[in-house]
């Protein structure tokens, strides 16, 4: 029988590396979400829920709206356009990272850059490496927001 009193409760031996990088890539877009207006486009309503608890206040557009996809890609085409601040990424796609939202990123990452939008999908892979153990959805950040807030807050020290 395996001493499962020495695990960790965040997944593997490493877990505050991990962490550490998520909170490093949430905080960094978080600042860009609050400082420039970066749009962050999630799935739904409660990865919006979870992104707030994390202290995003700037634009967070849910995809299932009930709208299809021509229309939303064309509302992100037309509110955002195809320039990004600083000449870098217009919008920030946050899909799950399972299978649907594995297909959903890359629908309308090649949608997207089609028109000409940058499309930034650093986050989303940086999320999916460091959480895999825990989560592969967006809403469950929600949960892990007491593990990740310390990291978020080194690389982002926003307060109301």
């Amino acid at each position: 029988m395996r001493d499962q009193k020495h695990r960790s409760p965040l997944g593997s031996g490493n877990a505050s590396e991990r962490f550490a990088v998520a909170g490093e890539a949430l905080g960094e877009a978080r600042r860009k979400n609050r400082e420039q207006q970066w749009p962050v486009i999630i799935e739904g309503k409660r990865d919006r829920i979870a992104l707030q608890s994390l202290g995003f206040i700037g634009p967070l557009e849910v995809l299932n709206r009930g709208w299809g996809l021509d229309r939303f890609i064309t509302f992100l085409y037309e509110t955002y356009g195809i320039r990004g601040s600083d000449s870098g990424p217009s919008l920030c796609l946050l899909m799950d990272w399972d299978r649907t939202g594995g297909r959903l990123q890359k629908t309308l990452t090649e949608r997207l850059e089609s028109l000409d939008v940058k499309v930034c999908q650093l986050l989303r892979n940086q999320l999916l490496k460091a959480l895999k153990p825990e989560t592969r959805v967006v809403e469950s950040l929600k949960s892990l927001s007491v593990e990740l807030s310390p990291f978020i807050e080194q690389e982002d020290p926003y307060e109301e």
